[in-house]
């Protein structure tokens, strides 16, 4: 039997709203998927840290503050820094169109803005862990 993907689902920066965050989280649950949340207001460095620590298969952040051009290229090169370079990196939350191509330059996978079905997140994750 092969193992369930490993989700770790977090939310960086001054951001207080978690309920997206949460809503991913319980839907990637259902999918079968193993979630960590790592909850509100976190650094860059606490979510890598705990990526790597739990040895995840997917990051899966969620945005809502308006850092996100700063702390998502943050993670990422964290990520690659720290040897997690195949762990897949997706984000999500209240992200302007025009800022969507400079974030997938600097490593986030796919962004998720409101009104994504759940459906759409759990099966891109599915199809672009590495196993």
């Amino acid at each position: 039997m092969e193992k369930p993907i490993r989700v770790l689902v977090g939310k960086p920066g001054l951001d207080g709203h978690d309920r997206g965050a949460k809503v991913i989280a319980r839907a990637l649950r259902d999918a079968g998927m193993e979630v960590i949340y790592t909850g509100l207001r976190q650094t860059a460095e606490q979510i890598v840290h705990a990526a790597i620590q739990e040895d995840v298969d997917c990051v899966a952040v969620s945005i809502l503050s308006g850092a996100h051009n700063t702390l998502l290229p943050k993670i990422n090169e964290l990520l690659i820094k720290e040897g997690g370079e195949d762990i897949l990196f997706v984000a999500g939350g209240v992200i302007p169109e025009a800022d969507i191509p400079f974030l997938k330059e600097h490593g986030v996978k796919a962004i998720f803005t409101p009104g994504t079905p759940t459906t759409v997140s759990i099966r891109f994750i599915e199809e672009h862990v590495k196993r």
